[in-house]
């Protein structure tokens, strides 16, 4: 069956007291979204969506550092994760398979 990875990088991390988005703070050399989109590389999903927030323009470039054909959508307003996911449905228009959401 398909596997679509829906990654949720939308937090701002008031409480890490910094600037950067939270899932650019590196954690064991590389930032914490690398290491997502390293996790779910393994199940080599058809498609990849990143949900951005805070720092999106940051965020999306990372993502799509690691994997050019990253899928990246804007969460306007944190309106907690079931709203991230919905805010990730557009980009997984005609897919039809599992959904692997990590946050």
């Amino acid at each position: 069956m398909p596997t679509a990875l829906i990654i949720l990088a939308a937090g701002q991390g008031t409480r890490m007291n910094s600037d950067l988005p939270k899932v650019l703070h590196p954690v064991g050399g590389a930032p914490m979204l690398i290491h997502a989109l390293a996790a779910g590389r393994a199940l080599d999903p058809e498609v990849t969506v990143v949900v951005a927030g805070h720092g999106a323009e940051a965020v999306a470039a990372a993502a799509r550092d690691f994997d050019p054909e990253a899928r990246v959508v804007v969460q306007e307003e944190q309106l907690g994760t079931g709203h991230a996911v919905a805010t990730a449905a557009p980009a997984l228009q005609g897919f039809a398979g599992d959904a692997l959401v990590l946050y």
